[in-house]
């Protein structure tokens, strides 16, 4: 069966899907725009009830997984001034803040 209406009709009224430019997302702890991969992180873990997701780098979630505890992320909700208070997060985020999106390297492991 014909189309109707080829793919690049010169009369159609809606952009094509490559067209579409999307403003980028800043992340929620270090306020970088976020590159090709997003993580959608829970500010207060799935476990104590969390609901709200906020856009994240990769590198910037395992920070705060290697740093908190799930009763302190519970604890500090969806204020990132209070995580931003912890020396570690702060020397972490003072040295990302010139990196490039996609920046990926390796966390260190959470002490128990």
């Amino acid at each position: 069966m014909a189309r109707k209406h080829s793919k690049r009709d010169a009369y159609r009224d809606e952009p094509d899907e490559e067209d579409v430019v999307v403003p980028p997302v800043p992340c929620w702890l270090c306020g970088r725009p976020v590159g090709k991969t997003i993580v959608w992180h829970h500010p207060v873990p799935k476990s104590r009830g969390g609901r709200d997701t906020v856009p994240m780098h990769s590198i910037c979630q395992q920070t705060l997984v290697a740093t908190f505890t799930n009763s302190e992320l519970q604890r500090f909700g969806m204020d990132v001034e209070g995580v931003l208070a912890n020396p570690a997060v702060r020397k972490f985020v003072d040295w990302v803040a010139n990196k490039d999106p996609d920046f990926t390297a390796t966390i260190a492991k959470k002490q128990r």
